[in-house]
């Protein structure tokens, strides 16, 4: 089922026909019947995100179109645990929908880490040529293989920028013995170790209390993620460094997925994908206006150029290292969009 809020509510009051004034039922109480697909969706963001509202509004859609016979009840906010904690359920058909990061996914299905090549993109069309094209499908084909069942549209998390308590990161120089909070993530560990840093891989959920003990002194995230948990309470500064654009896979339980009949799963696939791409528009206009408000809040910004990390990453084999690891066909899809890498 879908969440309950106030206005549903009041919609589901106001339908009812035998509902006196004083709100007493008259005649036989309406009994709801039970959907025949009743899904769950987990997923670490809070309710005010761009991400949950989308969510909510294909959840209501799905429900509409598919006159009550599917219904998804959502789990914001690591309700059902962290990344890897709703990684493992998804997998074991204990929650049906869940949206990694790709960096996060990427601990199953290594080519997913692609998109966080640092300083790949440039720009949101490389980014949406590269994942809505070839690149996107060859790894949606990988995420096939381990039992999931990939959307078509990835969701937006923006690009990532650096944050730290105390002096702002200004060039590569400053990465130099840094400990800064990093995903779960074989990528994020090996582009900060080669910037020169000192990367600690925590969840999520972790971050926070870890800035606020000072068990780390930076991370790095998108500004609406850097808003809407608050971590302006915990840092002083933020690096625009664009160095990793990171996306959410909405991914579903391979079995539950196919369990669908087809009716039902174009109308859950056109629902879902429709809500990425809106979802898509939001985080842009958060992205133009949160670092005024970040601002306001005492976060002081400064934007570095990318040239001395870039330069970094080369001299240290990053580029060359991951184009192995990936692989020739991968890599070839990620350079069609954004041009020469390694």
């Amino acid at each position: 089922m879908t969440i309950l809020t106030r206005r549903t509510m009041l919609k589901g009051l106001a339908a009812t026909p035998a509902i006196g004034a004083a709100g007493a039922v008259i005649g036989m109480p309406h009994i709801a019947r039970a959907a025949e697909f009743e899904l769950k969706y987990g997923n670490n963001l809070p309710l005010t995100h761009p991400l949950n509202i989308r969510a909510q509004e294909a959840a209501d859609r799905i429900e509409k179109e598919t006159k009550g016979r599917v219904t998804i009840k959502i789990f914001p906010n690591n309700q059902l645990g962290g990344d890897t904690d709703m990684l493992s359920q998804v997998r074991s058909g204990g929650l049906t929908f869940f949206t990694p990061s790709a960096l996060v996914i990427a601990t199953l299905v290594p080519v997913a880490a692609i998109n966080a090549v640092g300083f790949a993109f440039s720009d949101y069309d490389q980014v949406w040529k590269a994942m809505d094209g070839g690149l996107g499908a060859h790894v949606r084909e990988a995420i096939s293989k381990v039992g999931l069942h990939a959307f078509e549209k990835m969701w937006d998390n923006g690009f990532r920028q650096m944050t730290t308590s105390g002096a702002p990161i200004e060039s590569v120089a400053n990465m130099n013995g840094l400990k800064i909070r990093v995903p779960v993530s074989p990528l994020s560990i090996s582009m900060f170790k080669s910037l020169g840093s000192s990367p600690a891989s925590l969840q999520f959920s972790e971050v926070y209390s870890s800035l606020q003990t000072r068990i780390v002194d930076a991370q790095e995230n998108p500004l609406p993620i850097i808003q809407v948990a608050k971590l302006y309470e915990v840092q002083k500064s933020c690096a625009l460094t664009n160095h990793i654009w990171d996306g959410y896979w909405f991914i579903a339980n391979g079995r539950t997925w196919r369990g669908l009949p087809p009716d039902l799963q174009t109308i859950v696939s056109n629902a879902i994908n429709d809500a990425g791409i809106a979802q898509r528009g939001d985080i842009k206009g958060l992205n133009q206006s949160v670092q005024a408000d970040l601002a306001s809040k005492g976060l002081a910004f400064n934007a570095p150029a990318p040239d001395s990390f870039r330069a970094k990453l080369r001299e240290a084999g990053f580029y060359s290292e991951w184009k192995g690891r990936f692989g020739d066909e991968a890599w070839g899809l990620l350079e069609a969009a954004v041009g020469k890498l390694a």
